[in-house]
């Protein structure tokens, strides 16, 4: 699935004045590992001016203001490392519309 990671950055000004903005990581889950939710991860994986970037996010961390789902994908594999050599196309579950 396709992802949005809004985290919680925390900058110093100049002057010495702290402020905390959300900075937003999107990119697509190619892993999921961890065996309990206090230790359970996720890395995401995005293409940033033409160069592949990772990064993995604890889900218990208290940075991660939320994460929301953009798109979904139909795989039939739980780690999606061979998308890192491949541009293969993944192909996108229709969402239903619950009545």
């Amino acid at each position: 699935m396709v992802v949005r990671v809004h985290l919680k950055v925390k900058e110093t000004t100049p002057r010495g004045d702290e402020r905390e903005r959300i900075q937003v990581f999107e990119g697509t889950v190619i892993a999921v590992k961890g065996r309990d939710a206090n230790s359970r991860t996720i890395t995401v994986r995005k293409v940033s001016g033409g160069i592949g970037v990772e990064r993995i996010f604890p889900l218990k961390m208290p940075t991660i203001a939320k994460i929301e789902v953009v798109k979904r994908y139909r795989t039939r594999r739980s780690k999606l490392y061979y998308l890192r050599n491949y541009k293969k196309r993944l192909k996108e579950v229709k969402e239903e519309k619950v009545k």
